[in-house]
């Protein structure tokens, strides 16, 4: 007891009190790291680096106060590093409760753009033991505001700050060592953002990642020409020809593209208590009216939706770190399905209901060269009506019916769903759902949002039909990333019908499948595909199917139905899928026996050959993007985009404008049907429309370049 006394009493001076709260900190980093985060640890040589490398940079940070002389500054400097460090380290854990990574730089400059509707996923993301996080703050202020710890008056040598500052580089020296004896060329040949975390800390990551970010954007600004060169070269060497069966098929149809969130191909044709999941898009997707195809996986970072998006629409991958919508939407040049439709006599629009500034869509829309968008200031958003992502499925589409009839046809236009969204809440009125009871409620409920969006879905194809315009167009769905992260798989496996004890890395990459489909009302040659692709090959399927050539763009995908597909899927941590091969982290699994695999001879070198492939189209496609070198491109018979083209404030009036410019030559909806609405034909169970629907929920329209989330 006394021993305690004596080293309590040590927390009195500076030195002792800078000790406390380095401790106390190290403590919670470490709750972080075993609780939270998942690092895999694979031996005792990297636990203990993982006990060791908070150390380092804590000591290095909290320090610095030591070099104050008076206590009014001594104090609030070191209580400002403390919340700042544990504000960093919060915002990481629940970052990695969603997203299974690490908060980059470059995803904390463009949060202010994605902040917006994510306060109710966020909550859903906290967890009781997160009060750890922050006690040690409470505490320690109450234990001086009590007078157990004094404060002292007397300042610190400047050679003991040198010695700490000296002593906490000597263990970040040390620290790195280990690491690189563990991991060599750790900080070269960095692919993965837990490697730096595990072997160096939270803060060293986010300072390297930092210096990663402002050296990007010095390599942008310097970007030539010619660097070009070696991008049209792979591009052109994996150029993959049409089907020429295909090629046309659906030329001069209607597109419309439905994004189906967060959904994974295991939904389709799977039974839940007995219920099918999601009845309708089983149809569709055995449907001889469809093209489905069951090797098709999603290829998302950090930016999700946004990558997807990226991908679909630009035929280049996301970014390595953050989202190129946030990071590079304002101002990149993209030569993108919406303006290649555009320029082949579409009209180009999106459905989505949230708000605009969401992933930075109203700014990258324009630069996509997407002619309307009807965000969430286009609907009734308030009350139920609207989740933590925006507006229910079943209202986004019977509400844009109002804005969908007034387009000219052909149109290509995009659905983003929302209500299958992390943390997959209902009301208990939108669903009737019986859910399977795994133990984990994110589980549970995602194959009733999942349900949900599938009645939402069939309902719109009702008014597709009843209106004529199914026959008249092709539609097609995709799953955009995983609904259920990995750190809820095994709950996951009950359902699934494998033993949890038995998941590994290689059940996780298998997951990544989501579903695409091509279906086409009135089409009778459709079937299950089994070809492996990924969502980077979306573009130039569609393009050829509609009698559009995707030769002259630089694209990194090709043609699902192309005999010249390349079926190696790049995931973009550079792990990959093959028909024959899986790659996680650097080890290959077989996938006839699902067992890891130690290639050798003629196994090796086509795996290596595969591997090459997936650096050098993630690379290329990053350094097109990262340095803008689209803007030196000029395909034929392309015009580049001015964003200022497009105004998203008054896209109901404008499409009425030309409903009546043109007169007896509209090809809108509304005006085939006499001037008449087409709201009528729309019939849903939606609980919130139980009442007499109106047009008189327009709101007011946001400020379509405030990107700022505020």
């Amino acid at each position: 007891m006394e021993r305690f006394k004596k080293i309590w009493a040590r927390t009195g001076t500076r030195m002792g009190f800078v000790a406390l709260l380095v401790i106390l900190f190290w403590l919670k980093t470490l709750v972080a790291y075993f609780v939270d985060f998942n690092l895999n640890l694979s031996d005792p040589f990297q636990f203990m680096i993982l006990l060791l490398n908070p150390l380092a940079t804590t000591l290095l940070l909290f320090g610095l106060a030591l070099y104050f002389k008076r206590a009014r500054f001594f104090y609030p400097f070191l209580f400002l590093i403390d919340i700042l460090n544990t504000l960093l380290l919060y915002i990481n854990v629940i970052y990695f409760r969603e997203f299974t990574d690490f908060m980059t730089v470059s995803t904390m400059l463009g949060y202010s753009k994605v902040d917006q509707g994510l306060s109710g996923s966020s909550l859903a993301l906290t967890s009781p033991h997160d009060v750890l996080y922050w006690l040690d703050l409470v505490v320690v202020l109450v234990l001086m505001a009590t007078r157990r710890i004094y404060i002292d008056p007397r300042p610190v040598n400047k050679r003991v700050g040198l010695a700490v500052t000296s002593l906490s580089m000597l263990l970040f020296a040390g620290n790195l060592t280990l690491g690189e004896m563990d991991r060599p060329q750790l900080l070269t040949r960095t692919f993965d953002r837990t490697y730096v975390v595990k072997y160096l800390g939270l803060d060293a990551f986010t300072v390297y990642d930092g210096i990663k970010t402002q050296h990007t954007s010095e390599v942008r600004s310097h970007a030539k020409k010619s660097e070009l060169d070696g991008i049209l070269k792979f591009v052109h060497q994996n150029y993959a020809a049409p089907n020429k069966k295909l090629y046309g098929v659906a030329k001069g149809k209607n597109v419309i593209v439905i994004h189906l969130e967060s959904f994974q191909q295991f939904l389709l044709n799977r039974k839940v208590n007995g219920q099918e999941v999601t009845p309708f898009l089983n149809k569709l997707y055995n449907s001889k009216s469809t093209y489905s195809f069951d090797n098709f996986f999603h290829e998302v970072g950090q930016g999700k939706t946004s990558d997807a998006e990226t991908m679909l629409e630009t035929g280049t991958f996301g970014l390595s770190q953050g989202s190129l919508f946030t990071q590079l939407g304002n101002d990149n040049t993209f030569q993108a399905a919406p303006a290649i439709f555009d320029q082949s006599g579409y009209t180009t629009a999106v459905f989505h209901g949230n708000v605009a500034s969401f992933w930075n869509r109203s700014n990258t829309y324009k630069n996509l060269g997407y002619q309307y968008f009807f965000d969430a200031s286009y609907y009734d958003t308030s009350g139920d009506k609207s989740l933590g992502y925006g507006l229910k499925d079943k209202l986004l589409f019977n509400d844009s019916v109002k804005y969908l009839q007034h387009l000219q046809q052909p149109f290509y236009v995009k659905y983003l769903t929302v209500t299958n969204h992390f943390p997959y809440t209902l009301d208990s009125e939108d669903s009737s759902f019986k859910t399977p009871n795994t133990g984990d409620k994110t589980v549970d409920n995602y194959f009733k949002t999942a349900h949900y969006l599938d009645q939402s879905v069939k309902e719109f194809y009702h008014y597709l039909k009843k209106s004529g315009l199914a026959k008249n167009s092709i539609i097609m769905l995709y799953g955009d990333h995983y609904g259920i992260s990995n750190s809820s798989n095994k709950a996951l496996a009950k359902v699934l019908g494998v033993n949890p004890d038995d998941w590994d890395d290689y059940d996780n990459a298998q997951l990544q499948r989501v579903p695409l489909m091509f279906n086409m009302p009135g089409y009778t040659h459709g079937k299950v595909e089994h070809q492996y692709g990924g969502e980077i090959d979306v573009l130039p399927t569609l393009l050829h199917l509609m009698g559009i050539s995707s030769k002259k763009y630089l694209q990194f995908g090709t043609d699902l139905f192309s005999k010249e597909h390349n079926q190696v899927v790049a995931f973009r941590n550079r792990d990959w899928e093959s028909p024959d091969y899986t790659s996680v982290d650097g080890t290959i699994y077989s996938n006839k026996t699902g067992e890891e695999l130690h290639p050798t001879g003629k196994q090796k070198a086509a795996i290596e050959k595969m591997q090459k492939h997936v650096n050098e189209a993630l690379s290329y496609s990053d350094s097109l993007n990262q340095k803008n070198l689209l803007r030196f491109y000029h395909p034929k018979g392309f015009t580049a985009v001015d964003p200022n083209d497009y105004n998203y404030a008054d896209g109901l009036e404008k499409a009425e404008k030309i409903e009546d410019k043109l007169g007896l030559k509209s090809t809108s909806l509304f005006s085939r049907n006499g001037d008449k609405s087409t709201q009528k034909w729309y019939s849903t169970d939606a609980p919130e429309l139980n009442h007499k629907e109106t047009d008189s929920n327009r709101i007011k329209i946001t400020n379509q370049d405030d990107t700022s989330g505020k």
